[in-house]
């Protein structure tokens, strides 16, 4: 296959690097509230939507968002961390919004397909694990 900067094959270690900021943030922009400031709110939210026991979910997903964001984010047990947030997503994928259409569906999937390369790829570049190749 014919690459145009092949010369950018030494940096691959930035490319899950990359993903990990990136996703790390997001969910724990996402994470936190769930936990710390609209509990209750949420609480209510996957009520609505038929998750019981709704509070248990919630410190469940809350968890997974929040502490699995910052081990994303400074690579700390990346793999694992990619693989609860994978399972979270395919759920909210395919379990609640999947008849939504894809405007709907956009956001997650692209949080899916990023924890789906940090399963494969690793952390990457300036991580807490240490990268094997």
């Amino acid at each position: 296959m014919i690459n145009l900067f092949p010369q950018f094959f030494v940096f691959s270690l930035l490319a899950p690097f990359i993903l990990r900021i990136v996703l790390g943030l997001i969910l724990i922009y996402h994470g936190y509230p769930k936990l710390f400031k609209a509990f209750q709110g949420t609480v209510s939210y996957f009520e609505s939507v038929g998750i019981k026991p709704a509070k248990f979910w919630v410190i469940v997903v809350g968890l997974v968002e929040f502490l699995g964001g910052i081990f994303i984010l400074i690579g700390f047990l990346t793999q694992l961390a990619a693989i609860l947030v994978s399972l979270e997503f395919l759920f909210i994928v395919f379990g609640l919004k999947i008849n939504k259409g894809f405007k709907e569906l956009e956001f997650d999937l692209a949080i899916l397909a990023i924890a789906l390369s940090l399963i494969f790829l690793g952390a990457g570049a300036f991580a807490v694990d240490i990268p094997s190749l």
